[in-house]
């Protein structure tokens, strides 16, 4: 292969070509799919790039290998280690979109999925072999999509000069990549379903609010919607620590001297050291990641919540849950299972609960919890769980349709004590149980026939949703509350987390405000 990404004589003829508006693309035949990988949606976002708005790819002669995924966006190490390295060896063609559909026939219109992964808008890339797509695609008989955006500093600091929420704008121009060329690899551009967990989910969730991403989607699939968006002034002054971290003023002429693989230092130190300026940023400092979509009053006018409680998602179909043991993951992966004391929970109680009573209001709801149990419940409920929920709430309210459920499956990995914890609706919707997150979550072995079972309930539910706007259960309004149960045995039922769902009835999710 070229330089440019181009073939070079010798390629295999009978592999699948695919014409782009760009150009054109060879692919590989896959397990009974054709695959195309680092296909580019934009031009690299560097050099005059750097810091703006994605700009339209340039187009190419000739037809180019789409054989390797591209390289990840630069970041700073996650919770399983840093992605793998990016160099100047891989090139700077991070804004890359990768293609599983059964056949790339024009004629087809199969419905088509798009993964927004997670990772505190600071880690991920769409690489991970967690994210390997060809079993929704194969099970589903329908096209997916994962692409790469742009995370930590380059794609989410508040900084002068640039535009807000670059990270967010990589995903609308993805998604009009898809408009633009899905047809050619076999999909329906008007039966586009958008899903991602966690920090995926936070897009999902911004880009129903965002009127740039209007008419791009059908659907909408988030798992395990954080809470925290920030406000403009917030994020400005995180961005001012950010910038100080590396020495520098917080301008794209200043920020953009530096090698945006050198960039990610300053996130890492800052989010090391965050909890520190809690009396400026409040509820944002205990995160650990000074990244977060900005209300920035253009790019994101509002809160996805705000805006789907004034119909903002009317015309849009929504799956939204959450896992009943979020935080469990934090807790276990920070050494700190066993060891949270009466002190810690009291701390994150008067911080994180809602209202004046919040304190007291939690420990009358739950008087048997432990420490570990209730610092775990308050955590999970107010970065996940209840934002989640308010965001079905929220569709209902602005007359757009909204199902809910909850993941109570334990996770088998070590010993167990993981629980239903964060990121365990990953393996399980990709199938994927020996790679990234699962290897720690199933202990790196074969899943069990019950694991294997609500993998492919999963499944079946996610694609007959993008196929149908019904996964399979009711919908949920604010009188009967059914949600869907995935565990060994799924089943409708009301709500079940109904005690903390009392105590934030009435609790707005508004941007995080700065205090100081």
């Amino acid at each position: 292969m070229t330089s440019s990404g181009l073939l070079v004589p010798g390629a295999d003829p009978s592999a699948p070509v695919v014409r782009t508006a760009a150009g054109a693309v060879r692919g590989r035949r896959e397990d009974g799919l054709a695959v195309f990988r680092g296909v580019p949606f934009a031009e690299p976002p560097v050099g005059e790039g750097r810091f703006a708005a994605p700009r339209p790819v340039r187009a190419w002669d000739g037809t180019r290998e789409a054989y390797a995924f591209g390289p990840p966006p630069p970041q700073e190490a996650g919770i399983q280690g840093r992605a793998r390295p990016v160099d100047a060896a891989l090139g700077d063609d991070w804004l890359t979109v990768n293609v599983w559909t059964p056949e790339p026939d024009p004629a087809a219109h199969r419905p088509v999925m798009v993964w927004i992964y997670g990772g505190a808008y600071k880690v991920g890339h769409a690489g991970s072999p967690g994210y390997d797509a060809r079993h929704l695609a194969r099970d589903g008989d329908l096209v997916v999509v994962t692409f790469n955006y742009r995370v930590g500093m380059e794609g989410f600091a508040r900084i002068d000069g640039a535009p807000a929420n670059r990270g967010l704008l990589d995903q609308v121009a993805a998604l009009e990549w898809v408009r633009d060329n899905i047809t050619a690899f076999g999909g329906d551009p008007d039966r586009v379903t958008v899903f991602g967990e966690s920090a995926g989910a936070g897009s999902v969730a911004a880009l129903l609010a965002m009127p740039r991403a209007a008419g791009l989607f059908r659907r909408a699939i988030a798992q395990s919607v954080p809470g925290t968006y920030f406000s403009d002034e917030l994020a400005r002054d995180i961005a001012t620590a950010l910038a100080a971290e590396a020495g520098l003023s917080p301008t794209a002429p200043a920020l953009a001297a530096v090698d945006p693989r050198r960039l990610t230092d300053a996130g890492e130190a800052l989010g090391a050291k965050m909890a520190q300026y809690q009396d400026r940023w409040g509820k944002a400092a205990p995160t650990a990641t000074p990244f977060s979509p900005v209300v920035d009053g253009e790019v994101l006018p509002t809160t996805p919540w705000r805006a789907l409680a004034s119909g903002a998602g009317r015309d849009i179909d929504l799956v939204t849950g959450h896992n009943r043991e979020e935080f469990q993951l934090f807790l276990v992966l920070g050494g700190m299972l066993g060891k949270i004391t009466d002190e810690q929970v009291t701390a994150a109680l008067r911080l994180l609960a809602p209202g004046p009573d919040g304190e007291r209001a939690y420990r009358d709801a739950y008087p048997d919890a432990t420490a570990d149990e209730m610092y775990e419940r308050i955590q999970s409920d107010w970065l996940f769980r209840m934002p989640t929920l308010h965001l079905a709430e929220a569709q209902a309210a602005g007359g757009g349709r909204a199902y809910a459920y909850e993941l109570t499956w334990p996770a088998p990995g070590s010993g167990g004590v993981l629980r239903a914890c964060h990121g365990l609706d990953i393996p399980l919707v990709f199938g994927t149980f020996t790679a990234d997150l699962g290897t720690l979550l199933f202990a790196g072995a074969d899943p069990t026939p019950e694991a294997e079972a609500l993998s492919a309930r999963f499944r079946a539910s996610w694609t007959a949703f993008a196929r149908t706007g019904d996964p399979g259960w009711p919908a949920y309004d604010t009188g009967r509350r059914q949600v869907q149960i995935l565990d060994a045995r799924p089943t409708v039922t009301a709500y079940p987390e109904e005690r903390s769902r009392r105590i934030w009835e009435g609790h707005e999710f508004s941007e995080l405000p700065l205090l100081g």
